[in-house]
């Protein structure tokens, strides 16, 4: 296969039309035909079926996309190892940050970082794990810091600490004037993350392993800087780490249900057999020093 002929068949695939992806091209129409023709014969498959006045991919066509865009995501990546291996400690990473630890990490990093590389240039996200994991997987992030996604063929992972999610309530809630159960916790409304959020996910399946309804959520937000000062001015439970704790400066305490704890690693993720790149290695060798000094269990 010709690799011009798989970047010209991704952005016919994505306009699902000859004339505007001829239009985008700048090439003519009977071109791209003969560009998916030539795939088409190599393959022995069909990789587009007709839509009204458009063309839609079969299911060959989608799984040859997903491949075509993997092996883009390496063209470019080689190309990032040959320049930046001859440049040495600079250039730019493409980090991505789950919002419990960028608030404990940036500054050890960006401290160390940019005292020894004062060239680099970073492009941080902060946002759920699942959109990092996303993000990761389309090459559109060259290294994620947070909760691991463990026996995935697309990831390589190396935990770096260990972190403990718990229940907490603002000081002096009425959760506290007793001792207090799982199906306790039920008797009061929460604040919580999003359903694809990983932790989210645990909490409401722990419930369901005890024969209890899901908690009843009356604020769901992604905003974890959020989470907290709503917690301590509401009667509102949430599910947050352990570490948030250590400062003293939010006036929130843990609810003491031993069945409503987390304990999850915490780590390093990049793709299977990616590029790191000399400045992505140096970021993790600076994260995986002083990880576990940084977050306590």
């Amino acid at each position: 296969m010709d690799f011009r002929d798989l970047k010209y068949f991704e952005v016919i695939a994505t306009e699902g039309s000859l004339g505007r992806a001829a239009e985008r091209l700048h090439r003519t129409q009977p071109a791209l035909t003969k560009c998916i023709d030539r795939l088409e014969e190599d393959l022995g498959s069909r990789l587009f079926e007709k839509d009204g006045r458009g063309m839609r991919l079969t299911a060959a066509g989608h799984i040859l996309l997903k491949r075509s865009r993997q092996m883009g995501v390496m063209v470019e990546e080689t190309s990032r190892e040959m320049k930046e291996y001859a440049d040495g400690l600079k250039g730019e990473l493409r980090l991505g940050f789950a919002p419990a630890l960028a608030q404990h990490l940036m500054p050890v990093l960006y401290g160390q970082l940019l005292a020894e590389a004062p060239a680099v240039s970073v492009k941080q996200t902060v946002a759920a794990n699942d959109s990092l994991f996303d993000g990761l997987l389309d090459g559109k992030l060259d290294l994620l810091v947070g909760p691991m996604r463990e026996n995935d063929a697309d990831f390589e992972c190396e935990q770096i600490a260990e972190d403990t999610v718990v229940v907490m309530a603002r000081e002096g809630h009425p959760i506290f004037d007793a001792p207090c159960t799982l199906a306790g916790l039920l008797e009061h409304k929460w604040l919580l993350p999003p359903t694809s959020v990983a932790s989210r996910q645990w909490l409401d399946q722990t419930f369901e392993r005890h024969g209890l309804a899901r908690p009843d959520v009356q604020v769901e937000s992604n905003m974890l800087s959020l989470t907290l000062p709503v917690l301590e001015a509401s009667p509102l439970l949430c599910f947050v780490t352990r570490h948030h704790l250590a400062s003293g400066r939010i006036k929130v305490r843990e609810v003491d249900v031993p069945e409503a704890r987390l304990h999850r690693p915490l780590g390093l993720t990049w793709r299977r057999n990616g590029y790191l790149s000399p400045l992505a290695a140096r970021v993790a060798a600076i994260l995986r020093a002083h990880g576990k000094d940084l977050l306590l269990p």
